[in-house]
């Protein structure tokens, strides 16, 4: 069996035996196909479980997700943060959209080779697709007003809506002017608070919640 990954180890340390070898086998295929299409950058290959797979994970600690619950994973990229989540909660359907071809070909590669079959992945460009779910995610994909546009259309609501439905963003950095539209609605997580790598020092997890939505412009 190939283990997880050490920093997830210490964040996780209830992951499930094949959770773990599937996060062990994460390094090798993005090695594999980033030397076919690239969708990580080179000198950060090295930093994969920190950078790219453990700051998905964020999304883990403050995320409430339910079983048979919908994700959908706007600009993935090379598969972030939906293939780390995918991965901790089989139960739980996650949709992986981008515009650009190859990082999809590479997502629906690494996702076929883990056996990951509560992954679902589009090519599409995120304004032309439909479809309902509990939870957007992004990983700085776009800008958060951009973001909350395209998720337009795409959040379940209902009578009695659960308040953790909504947009999840990962962002870094000054983000006062990007949110200012939405300073009294959005929540915002530190995720130095829940990791304490020095790479998560300005890391920052946004949400909004599903109601809120139907204010943005």
């Amino acid at each position: 069996m190939v283990l997880a990954p050490g920093c997830l180890a210490r964040y996780f340390p209830g992951l499930d035996p094949l959770a773990a070898e599937r996060f062990g086998q994460l390094e090798d295929l993005y090695s594999f196909w980033n030397e076919r299409i690239n969708v990580i950058s080179r000198k950060d290959l090295p930093n994969l479980c920190i950078n790219h797979v453990l700051h998905s994970l964020s999304l883990a600690r403050v995320i409430p997700f339910g079983e048979k619950e919908t994700v959908l994973d706007i600009g993935t990229g090379g598969g972030f943060p939906g293939i780390p989540l995918a991965i901790v909660f089989p139960g739980v359907h996650f949709t992986l959209i981008d515009s650009i071809g190859k990082k999809i070909r590479v997502v629906e590669n690494i996702t076929r080779e883990l056996g990951l079959d509560n992954v679902s992945t589009s090519h599409t460009r995120a304004e032309d697709f439909k479809g309902l779910f509990h939870y957007v995610v992004s990983r700085a994909a776009c800008s958060f007003p951009e973001l909350v546009k395209l998720s337009a259309g795409k959040l379940f609501f209902s009578r009695r809506p659960n308040l953790s439905f909504g947009i999840y963003s990962l962002k870094g950095g000054e983000l006062d002017a990007e949110l200012a539209e939405w300073k009294t609605r959005v929540k915002i997580f530190d995720i130095h608070t829940l990791f304490e790598e020095e790479y998560f020092r300005n890391k920052k997890i946004v949400f909004l919640p599903s109601l809120e939505t139907r204010a943005g412009r």
